[in-house]
């Protein structure tokens, strides 16, 4: 898969470590919903690619990378194109911990207190390259949206792209999607 590729699945599947006030979230399987939009158009020209290249595939090969992404909980073009659809779990422990599902990279996040039903958050990547804020509003026990920008570099050049993500209580039960594990503090 090419660098853009896995950018974007990183990015579009929205889940960045965050030290919240999680508590008001229920433990269990989430499934959060990203859509990206760039200044360029590159992103959506490789979330496009992404599709095509898929699409393309003889049936066992799609068959077997569908499982594999399914594997880490991730599903492209589940709610229309340029769209992503992520399920992971969040635990009782990350629940008590206050803390949001991680995102898979090295990274570091920095919160602001929460106000009220808003959490604002920043963060900087070193793999993949990036760096960015966002803002999480907790609907409900069951729901949060969240929007952030998220500066990196597509094909060798500085791209800024705004994702907006949606997340959902789907049940107690993760059934065999496994929780993401928070990045060791440095």
């Amino acid at each position: 898969m090419k660098r853009t590729s896995r950018a974007l699945v990183v990015f579009a599947a929205g889940i960045f470590a965050v030290s919240a006030s999680a508590q008001d979230l229920k433990p269990g399987l989430w499934e959060v919903s990203s859509k990206l939009q760039s200044a360029s158009g590159e992103t959506e020209k490789a979330a496009a690619e992404m599709s095509a290249e898929m699409a393309s595939m003889p049936p066992e090969q799609r068959k077997m990378m569908e499982e594999m992404m399914a594997k880490q909980g991730v599903k492209m073009g589940a709610g229309g194109p340029g769209t992503m659809t992520a399920r992971t779990c969040m635990t009782q422990e990350m629940v008590e911990r206050n803390e949001l599902p991680a995102q898979q990279g090295k990274c570091k996040t920095t919160s602001q207190p929460r106000s009220g039903n808003t959490l604002k958050m920043s963060f900087i990547c070193t793999d993949p390259p990036s760096s960015g804020e966002g803002q999480y509003t907790f609907v409900s026990p069951e729901a949060y949206t969240t929007r952030m920008v998220v500066r990196t570099t597509t094909q060798g050049r500085p791209e800024t792209m705004n994702m907006n993500a949606s997340g959902k209580w789907l049940g107690a039960d993760c059934g065999d999607v496994k929780p993401i594990k928070a990045p060791a503090a440095k």
